[in-house]
This record gives C-alpha cells, sequence and structure tokens, in this order.
C-alpha cells in the first residue's frame, strides 16, 4: 500500500536512529511553519513600515491565546490514535480519524466567528499602541478567517504523526511556504496591501496545506483511511481525545494569558521596542521549533509503546529525547544570538528596532535549552495517557509564576531584561517538577 512506506513502526528497532528519522521532517515542518511567519514579518517590516512589523506582532499572544485550545485537541488525537495504532485496534483508529477531522472543521468554525468580533476590543485590552491597533484589527480579522483550514492540517498532521508519517506533512509545508513567499511579495508589494495582503497571504497558502493533507487520507488505503461521507463525531472518541487535549490547550490558553501580560507589558515601552520584541520572538521561534519536534516525537513515542505495552521503551525514550533537545537548543540557541544583530536586521533596517530585539536574545536564547527539556517531560507524560497532571504543573510553574513576576520584581525593576528573565526561572522550576511527576507515574505504570 502506498501509504504504507510512510508509516513507522515506533515500539521496535533502535530507538535513537528512529527518534531522528522521525524528528528530522518534524524539525523541517515546523521551521517551515515558522518561515510563514518570517516572510509575514520580513514583508511587513521591510516594504511597509516597523509599524505593518508592529502590528504583525502584536497579534501573537492573542492568537496563541484563542487557538491553543483547539489546537490542544489535535494533541489528543495524536495520543489516541498511537495508542490505538499500537495495539492494533483499526476500528477504533478509523473512527477517531472521522471524529478528529470533524472536530477540525466545528472548532475552525467557532474559531473564526469568535476571533473575528472579538479582536479589537482584546486587542484594546492589551495597550497595543494607538498607531498599531488598526492594522492589528486587519491582520487579525483576516487571519481568524481562516482558521477551519488551519485546523484541518493540524489535525490531519497530527493523524499521520501518530502513525509514525512525519515526511508528508513536510512536503505539503514546503509547497504551501513557497504559495505563502510569492503571495506576500505579490499582495504587499506589487498590490500595497500592507498587513491585509500578508494576511491573506498566510491563509491561502494555509488553505494548500490543509487541502493536501485531506486529500492524502482520502487516498489512504490504510486504517487512518478517511470517507468524507464518514465524518462524523463518535461520542466515545471525543471524550477521549477531550481527556487528552483539553487539559493540554487549556495549559497552552493560559500560557498565553501570561504572555499576553507579557506583550502588553513590552507593549508600554513603545512601538519600538514591540517591533524589536517581535523580530527576536519571531527568530526564537526557529529555536522553539526544533526543540518542540522532540516534545512531538516523545508523544507518539510514547503513545505507541504504552498501546502495545511496551513499558521497557519508555524510559530510554524520555532520556534520549531530552539529551536531543538540550544539544539542539543549546547549540541553535548560542549560535543565533552570536550571529542576533545580522539575523533581526533582515526584519528592520532601525538600529533601536534591533537593540530590543538583542536584549531579548540575550536572556532567551542562551537558555532556551530549559524550555525544550521541560516540553520533553510534558509530552512523556502525555504520550502515557495523563494530561492534567502536567497541566496543573505547568500552570503553576510556568504561567502562575510569570503573572506573579510582572506584578511583582517588574513593577520594582521596570526594564525589558527583569521581564524576560521571568521565562528561563519558570522553565527550570517547571522541568523539575515535571520530572518528578514522570518518576511517581512510573513507579506506578512502567512496572510490567
Amino acid at each position: 500500500m502506498a501509504g504504507k512506506r510512510y508509516e513507522m513502526d515506533l515500539c521496535s528497532g533502535p530507538i535513537l536512529n528512529k527518534i531522528l528519522i522521525y524528528t528530522l521532517p518534524l524539525i523541517a515542518s515546523g521551521i517551515l511553519q515558522l518561515l510563514f511567519n518570517a516572510a509575514d514579518m520580513i514583508v511587513a517590516g521591510r516594504f511597509a513600515g516597523s509599524i505593518a512589523l508592529a502590528a504583525v506582532g502584536a497579534t501573537s499572544s492573542l492568537v496563541n491565546l484563542f487557538i491553543n485550545v483547539f489546537l490542544g485537541l489535535s494533541v489528543g488525537t495524536n495520543v489516541v490514535i498511537a495508542h490505538f495504532y499500537g495495539a492494533r485496534m483499526n476500528n477504533e483508529v478509523s473512527e477517531t480519524v472521522h471524529t478528529s477531522v470533524a472536530l477540525a472543521l466545528i472548532c475552525g468554525v467557532v474559531l473564526s466567528i469568535l476571533g473575528f468580533v472579538l479582536a479589537p476590543p482584546m486587542l484594546k485590552l492589551m495597550g497595543t499602541p494607538a498607531e498599531v491597533l488598526p492594522h492589528s484589527v486587519d491582520y487579525l480579522r483576516i487571519y481568524f478567517l481562516g482558521m477551519p483550514v488551519m485546523l484541518i492540517y493540524n489535525f490531519g498532521a497530527a493523524i499521520l504523526r501518530a502513525v509514525g508519517d512525519t515526511r508528508r506533512p513536510l512536503y505539503y509545508l514546503t509547497l504551501a511556504g513557497a504559495v505563502n513567499v510569492i503571495l506576500n511579495v505579490i499582495f504587499v508589494v506589487s498590490f500595497g496591501l500592507g498587513v491585509k495582503g500578508v494576511a491573506l497571504a498566510t491563509i491561502i497558502s494555509q488553505a494548500v496545506s490543509a487541502f493536501m493533507v485531506i486529500r492524502v487520507l482520502i487516498k489512504s488505503e490504510g486504517v487512518i483511511k478517511l470517507d468524507i461521507k464518514g465524518v462524523r463525531l463518535y461520542r466515545d472518541k471525543v471524550m477521549r481525545i477531550a481527556r487528552v487535549g483539553l487539559p493540554a490547550g487549556f495549559q497552552g490558553s493560559i500560557f498565553s494569558i501570561s504572555n499576553v501580560l507579557i506583550q502588553s507589558s513590552v507593549n508600554s515601552f513603545g512601538a519600538v521596542a514591540v517591533a524589536g520584541n517581535t523580530a527576536a520572538m519571531n527568530l526564537e521561534g526557529f529555536v522553539y521549533n526544533s526543540m518542540n519536534a522532540f516534545h512531538q516525537t516523545a508523544i507518539s513515542f510514547t503513545g505507541q509503546n504504552m498501546g502495545a505495552r511496551q513499558y521497557s521503551r519508555v524510559k530510554k525514550i524520555m532520556t534520549t529525547c531530552l539529551a536531543c533537545v538540550f544539544v539542539t537548543g543549546a547549540l541553535l540557541g548560542t549560535v543565533s544570538y552570536i550571529f542576533g544583530a545580522p539575523l533581526l536586521s533582515l526584519y528592520t533596517t532601525s538600529g533601536d528596532v534591533i537593540g530590543y530585539g538583542l536584549k531579548r536574545m540575550q536572556i532567551i536564547m542562551l537558555s532556551y535549552f530549559l524550555c525544550g527539556i521541560m516540553d520533553v517531560m510534558v509530552g512523556t507524560i502525555r504520550g502515557m495517557g495523563y494530561s492534567v497532571m502536567p497541566m496543573i504543573v505547568s500552570l503553576m510553574g510556568a504561567c502562575v509564576f510569570r503573572i506573579i513576576w510582572i506584578f511583582t520584581v517588574f513593577r520594582l525593576i521596570h526594564e525589558p531584561a527583569c521581564l524576560y528573565m521571568s521565562y528561563p526561572i519558570s522553565w527550570g522550576l517547571t522541568f523539575a517538577a515535571h520530572l518528578m511527576c514522570f518518576l511517581f507515574i512510573a513507579g506506578r505504570r512502567l512496572k510490567e
């Protein structure tokens, strides 16, 4: 069968080799997704000015606040299908596939409506600078119209990852990335549409990737074959997906509340600081997505092995992913900071903007590996079927800590560097707590 050659048995064979084979396409896919945003930022900053760059950047925390609950459900899809696939429960896999596509469509429509209506008041609440606000509203409203296709791609890619296929999502993102860059140039440079053109290019390119992933599911002859007429919600599968996915999604959204507060704090330093913060965050995204690939790998590998009752491999998977993500984060973070100035100059020619960007990169990039090892622990625990525990730990160790930091330490030392220090401290604390949780769970579940 054509699709079988893309699938991977994650329950046998050498762990490191399979992790690398599985993860490298994920890293490339994450980087391509960031190239969507990078193309948006570069075109906006270079051809529409620093106000346009700030307008796009000022929306990122708010976008994450809205979409993370729904993207969390795609994590649930990954875990549930991986468990069933590892246990060779083919009918259960099929029902989960059709439920996931239905969820993506429903959630996408809901998000489109919420985002379009709530964009202006939420951006005002964040203290978005007045000169940036109307452009941010335009960008956000158009961006949210593309939510259905964005969620279809993410749920579809989660289905493919659960059965060991990380290559085809990479191919589709490559095509979509090319479309995004071309349309950015046409809409912004040629037609002068500004941030509206940036948003249009993004949602059209996402539609391309969504179409491709749905097409491959329909053409598949294996257990993940999609029958459009059979798309429906199976109640037991919705409950399983929600049990894992909703805590993951709520965690992401509440994390985003702390990031919204941080974005609001950055906004207090003015449009130049917002632009510098935006460019630095975009560069960080390349490192984060490279590390986050190991988080996704830990989920899928652990999920399949738990389903197959190959408990002896779970600890080996975790330690291998931790080692890989540490090396990746430390290396890429250090190199990115060393070349920070020329990299930031891709986004803007303003020396002041670059200066603000470097302030953020000095603290975040050099400690980013802490975020990576924290996320691998979360992925391992979620792959084992536990989602509420890592949600609570993450919210207390990172989100609540950052909010307290903003209202205490940052009020006393009102400097960007003080604000950014909340990140590495929270990552380290949360990783330690997750490690203790894993050891507790492993003592109960991995004895066999």
